[in-house]
């Protein structure tokens, strides 16, 4: 069994990762069997392959034991001569849903632990992904929902690698077992309160067997696949403004209209979410609704975009009510831009809005005029000082980062 998992564990690695693999990653060790399995998994192949490896345990503070289960996850992780951190979160209000909240907290306290650009392991198995694909199927999802949890997905600024999906709980328990690797059994994986325990109880059931929906997900992924191309290939067909230039999105009005209704939705989910600066699609109901009311010619708004039919375009602009309040100059503003000019401290940017008529040439840019009182304007307390996008530079840019 150890041998069998040591070596499944190095083939995905090397299918996700190599040849070239990161000269460090970081695991996501819970306390759990599953990710204590990878703990020891992932410290002897790691030492094969000479690759730094540094551990961190996201203490959630919601039960009794929690500060002892990081512990000894810290213990562990220094026998095996590795370094181990604890982050700790106390954001629960006691509002929605408890489990989807500490999800989110844990993803974005790691990613601001690990840094722009890091790897980070997480103990995903084939059981884990049967039960997100039967919620997911509950809940009435398409495609991209049944395709499951990817085994390698940029989320937060950061890459999630989940070496162990194909791998059933069980196995890994076995393996944490016959090695007298400690685990411990967080309570709330039996409490009926949660959906997933709730839906957990059902595989097993009438031939509904974890490998059989694990095996649906990957049929479901490579139908994604194809779709996601077609839907590159229209972007670029139809697309006239790219977003990395001033900030929207312009598509030709005739294109739209003659592609599948399947494909013009992931266009248009996809172009919200980047405009939007949102990493998640918009409900698919109120996708639909904006897209039908934009493509027989009005405008609408979702996803802190505003979508507007023009006589040959469709143009996808940032919602000026959306947008961030005032920051420095020489900070990120609205997530995505940057500043360069004369900068000075009693300076800040906040979008241009309704000062847009003090820009006289903004009609001469040809960018919208949503676009326009959205973009990065420079102000000095409530004196306009430069709008670059709309003409008024005064020795000021503005520019996009790439993400």
């Amino acid at each position: 069994m150890s041998v069998d998992l040591s070596q499944r564990f190095a083939d995905e690695m090397g299918a996700l990762l190599g040849p070239d693999f990161p000269t460090s990653l970081a695991l996501a060790v819970s306390g759990g069997g599953d990710s204590m399995a990878m703990l020891h998994l992932a410290a002897g192949w790691a030492r094969v392959y000479g690759i730094a490896l540094r551990v961190v345990t996201v203490d959630h503070g919601l039960r009794d034991g929690s500060a002892a289960e990081a512990a000894m996850v810290a213990d562990e992780a220094g026998a095996l001569g590795l370094d181990h951190t604890t982050l700790s979160w106390s954001g629960w209000d006691g509002q929605g849903n408890l489990q989807d909240a500490a999800r989110q907290a844990r993803l974005n306290l790691i990613a601001g632990w690990i840094g722009p650009q890091g790897h980070v392991l997480m103990a995903h198995t084939q059981d884990d992904q049967a039960e997100t694909v039967l919620m997911r199927l509950i809940r009435g999802s398409g495609v991209d929902g049944l395709s499951g949890m990817a085994a390698l997905r940029k989320t937060a600024g950061m890459t999630v690698v989940r070496p162990l999906l194909a791998v059933q709980r069980a196995a890994l328990r076995h393996y944490c077992t016959v090695l007298k690797i400690p685990f411990v059994d967080d309570p709330s994986n039996a409490d009926d309160r949660f959906d997933r325990v709730r839906i957990r109880r059902l595989i097993g059931q009438e031939g509904l067997d974890a490998a059989t929906l694990a095996k649906t997900a990957a049929q479901m992924a490579r139908a994604k696949e194809v779709l996601d191309l077609r839907v590159r290939q229209v972007t670029q067909d139809a697309q006239k403004i790219h977003y990395a230039d001033a900030g929207y999105v312009a598509f030709d009005r005739d294109l739209i209209a003659e592609i599948e209704r399947e494909t013009a939705l992931r266009v248009f989910a996809n172009a919200l979410s980047e405009v939007g600066q949102n990493p998640y699609r918009p409900r698919l109901s109120a996708l639909e609704d904006a897209v039908d009311q934009v493509t027989s010619g009005g405008t609408t708004t979702l996803h802190g975009c505003v979508l507007a039919a023009q006589k040959t375009q469709i143009q996808i602009c940032r919602e000026l009510q959306a947008v961030a309040g005032p920051c420095s100059t020489k900070d990120l503003w609205d997530g995505r831009w940057t500043m360069e000019g004369p900068h000075a401290p009693e300076l800040h940017v906040a979008a241009l809005g309704d000062a847009l008529p003090h820009c006289p040439e903004w009609r001469t840019t040809g960018h919208p005029r949503d676009a326009l009182r959205a973009s990065p304007a420079i102000w000095h307390d409530d004196r306009l000082i430069a709008a670059p996008l709309a003409g008024f530079t005064a020795g000021w840019q503005a520019r996009i980062v790439a993400k």
